[in-house]
């Protein structure tokens, strides 16, 4: 069993008695999970994770989005690159490195178990859905953590330098050095448990996750959008000013034609978003965006500390 982290503030804020099901990716998001988990009960937490960027990888599978949730919750992540689990070993890397063989992906080894251990379950047939049940168990989370879809996911991005590569070439290889044109995921059908986890929640969050690769893959799964419309959704916005928190949501953003901005964020999910949290760094932009949406909180939501991440959380819940 691993043990919980337990910040002392977290015991001054009072507990809601909500379900919640929270949208994630692979960085944003599992920041937020960080201050949710201090102050909420994990049992009555859902997270549905993106999957477009899964893919097998050095005999593994790579599920990052999920295993970065995951580890989250098991007090095990690595923050300094959100990814991967703290205190990791690289024996395995290191030894095919000096043999000759390369790998895109940076895997420590306890990492490499759990994505193996992923595949060698597929292989036997397993669902993804089950598989991240277990090792979820495993790990001692008692929060739901479902993958968005059980179904192999793609997703590619068509540059002006390069035309369509593939996604992790885009982040790593070219370190989204390049022009976006177009982002391009295929279609898949739902998880057992996906659209159930919104129609039974009280309050859907979405995190600060990129708009286009980690949360809009989600909504545009058949059922999804319109289950959204029954519900309280509130919505982090990744964007201070003109700028993405991390990572190329920007571009992303542009590719598709929205503004890269809060604004923007509140166009691409004003059928269904209720409120949105923004920076107070963009506070003139109140009233411009709950000219489309209904109601928008200004806060900080720069997520440096453990108590920032709890205080954030803590105004999103209550």
């Amino acid at each position: 069993m691993i043990k919980k982290y337990k910040n002392p503030i977290a015991k001054k804020i009072k507990r809601v008695k909500i379900m919640i099901t929270v949208f994630s990716g692979g960085t944003g998001t599992p920041k937020l999970i960080q201050g949710i988990k201090e102050i909420y009960p994990e049992e009555e937490i859902t997270v549905v994770v993106n999957t477009v960027e899964n893919l097998y990888m050095s005999r593994g599978y790579i599920a990052a989005d999920i295993d970065t949730v995951m580890y989250t919750f098991a007090d095990m992540i690595d923050e300094e690159f959100w990814y991967g689990i703290k205190g990791d070993t690289f024996i395995v890397r290191e030894q095919l490195i000096e043999m000759g063989t390369t790998e895109l992906l940076r895997l420590g080894d306890k990492d490499r178990a759990t994505k193996l251990q992923k595949a060698i379950l597929l292989e036997e047939g397993w669902a993804l859905s089950d598989i991240v049940e277990l090792q979820k168990d495993k790990l001692g989370i008692k929060a739901r953590i479902i993958p968005m879809s059980d179904e192999e996911s793609e997703i590619s991005i068509v540059t002006k330098e390069h035309g369509e590569i593939e996604f992790h070439d885009f982040l790593i290889k070219y370190q989204c050095n390049c022009e976006v044109l177009e982002v391009k995921y295929a279609n898949v059908s739902p998880s057992p448990k996906l659209i159930e986890s919104i129609e039974k929640c009280d309050k859907v969050i979405f995190g600060p996750s990129n708009p286009i690769t980690s949360i809009r893959p989600i909504i545009s799964i058949d059922g999804v959008e319109d289950a959204l419309k029954e519900k309280e959704v509130i919505a982090v916005s990744p964007f201070v000013g003109k700028s993405a928190f991390s990572g190329p949501a920007g571009q992303f953003m542009n590719a598709f034609g929205y503004e890269t901005s809060s604004k923007g964020v509140a166009e691409l999910y004003k059928s269904f978003l209720n409120t949105l949290v923004i920076d107070n760094q963009d506070e003139e932009f109140k009233e411009e965006i709950e000219e489309i949406i209904p109601n928008v909180i200004v806060t900080n939501t720069f997520m440096k500390t453990i108590e920032d991440k709890i205080n954030l959380a803590k105004i999103i819940l209550e």
